[in-house]
């Protein structure tokens, strides 16, 4: 029998396969369509101390093999989260994960004291958010910004604490190597490369804040790269992301050195795309007679 079954540091996934932030909301939706409890985990909308309505303008635009946002953290705050949406996603019989964004140093850390005492299983911190006090250079492009963030928030919580890294870092490598010499217990990577398009009949950005965030099968090969280079280099367990619409390539991303995967836009492709990639991987698993996946993991 194949063991889908996986350890990221001291928490239990039933099987490797995550929802990533922002692509499905609290899983209620979802729910709708699917048993989502047989999936591994979800992690949840990005939450900030402050509740956003999001950008204005396009937020969605498709491209080749992918898509753009500027969605804007749209969420109802991390005490909204907990007034109004923490009841059914305790409810869940999966890995909780709640994503932790801010604009400040301060407000990381409030809202990790805020998430400190509920019940979830595991804080995600993206420090891909723009730092409003430095200009709107995002948290996680200098190391020792990034570190700044991680020790704080990681001196307010006793909740495992994943980071997710921006591949748009000055160096993603470092990056992650910080992240665990502050206390992370894991990392995520990567969130969205930024991007631009332009609208050449009306002669001017798509997006109101020029530039989005690419996602989807473009970005899988160097996705794929840098997720294999911080598994070399941590001895953290790493969730890997980009472009994965697939049981291959969630495979592959195992492969690359990934403890767990996490799915994104093709849940906007194939809403019921984690039960087919759990499937594929098991099916992968009995044709060669693998029993665990810790016996490809980190292979390559």
């Amino acid at each position: 029998m194949a063991n889908l079954g996986v350890k990221f540091g001291n928490i239990d996934f039933k099987n490797p396969v995550v929802m990533a932030s922002g692509t499905f909301g609290f899983g209620k939706e979802y729910n709708e369509i699917y048993d989502i409890q047989k999936l591994g985990g979800i992690s949840s909308k990005g939450l900030t101390l402050e509740k956003r309505d999001g950008n204005k303008g396009m937020r969605v635009w498709e491209t080749p093999s992918g898509m753009m946002n500027s969605v804007g953290l749209e969420n109802p705050s991390v005490q909204g989260f907990i007034d109004n949406e923490l009841k059914f996603f305790k409810g869940l019989n999966l890995v909780r994960i709640a994503n932790l964004g801010g604009g400040t140093l301060d407000d990381y850390v409030k809202g990790a004291e805020l998430l400190n005492n509920q019940s979830i299983d595991m804080i995600e911190l993206n420090i891909s958010c723009p730092n409003v006090k430095a200009g709107g250079m995002a948290f996680g492009i200098k190391n020792e910004v990034a570190r700044e963030v991680v020790r704080a928030v990681r001196k307010v919580t006793d909740l495992p604490l994943v980071v997710k890294l921006s591949p748009n870092a000055e160096d993603i490598v470092g990056m992650a190597k910080v992240c665990e010499e502050e206390g992370a217990d894991g990392i995520s990577l990567v969130n969205t490369f930024k991007a631009m398009a332009i609208d050449i009949h009306k002669r001017k950005p798509v997006f109101e804040n020029i530039y989005a965030g690419l996602s989807g099968p473009a970005i899988k090969p160097i996705a794929l790269r840098m997720v294999h280079e911080v598994c070399k280099n941590v001895s953290i367990p790493v969730m890997g992301m980009g472009g994965i619409t697939t049981a291959q390539d969630a495979i592959e991303f195992i492969m690359a050195g990934a403890t767990c995967i996490q799915v994104g836009t093709a849940n906007f492709i194939n809403p019921k795309i984690g039960i087919e990639i759990i499937d594929g991987i098991e099916e992968f698993m009995k044709k060669e007679g693998i029993k665990s996946l810790d016996e490809i993991r980190g292979i390559i």
